[in-house]
């Protein structure tokens, strides 16, 4: 785990894959049960995006993580124009009704709750010619 969060990276994943090694770095985005906006996530610092960067989102709200790698993130997320996040993602994985219903998007079913996303994101790096992770 990493000691300090300067890069975007709270801690490396490490997957074995055909006798080889293969090093995932993730980030962690939670909202708590008494975040305003349940599933809200904004001011995403997202700088390279790439195979063996990976989201993990959880809301306590919905009780739903959300696994999705970086390249995804950010052809599906609103990137700030202006302002103090300009520059930065925002994405919206669920939202809660005035009746207190959580309602998850479903743009983003694809990565609920679904752990083999890392799997998946270690066989690509392995497939890919000559590149070391």
């Amino acid at each position: 785990m990493t000691l300090v969060d300067d890069q975007q990276i709270d801690c490396i994943v490490r997957i074995e894959r055909r006798d080889k090694p293969v090093y995932l770095d993730i980030q962690i985005k939670a909202r708590s049960h008494s975040a305003k906006h349940a599933g809200l996530f904004a001011g995403l610092k997202i700088d390279k995006p790439r195979e063996n960067f990976i989201f993990v989102f959880f809301s306590e709200i919905a009780n739903t993580y959300w696994i999705i790698p970086s390249k995804d993130l950010v052809g599906l997320a609103s990137r700030n124009q202006k302002g103090l996040n300009q520059g930065k993602y925002s994405v919206t994985l669920a939202s809660q009704r005035r009746n207190g219903e959580v309602v998850l998007n479903e743009k983003f079913n694809k990565w609920e709750n679904d752990w083999s996303v890392l799997d998946v994101c270690a066989s690509r790096i392995l497939s890919r010619p000559s590149r070391n992770y």
